[in-house]
């Protein structure tokens, strides 16, 4: 997810997402310590896309 798409998305569906986004990182984080993991960069794409929310997010506050 690119920031530009980040940054139309409301506050309440970034919530949404975010939460989505964190169960998804737990699960492939797990899935990794199990070594069953199909896709290892889905972690990265993850924690940045995270990233990016929280950034708008916090942005969004200030």
């Amino acid at each position: 997810m690119n920031i530009k798409e980040i940054k139309e998305m409301s506050s309440e569906d970034l919530k949404k997402t975010l939460d989505e986004f964190k169960v998804e990182l737990f699960d492939l984080r797990f899935q990794r310590a199990t070594g069953s993991i199909e896709n290892p960069m889905r972690i990265r794409e993850l924690r940045k896309s995270i990233a990016r929310i929280l950034t708008v997010l916090h942005e969004r506050e200030g």
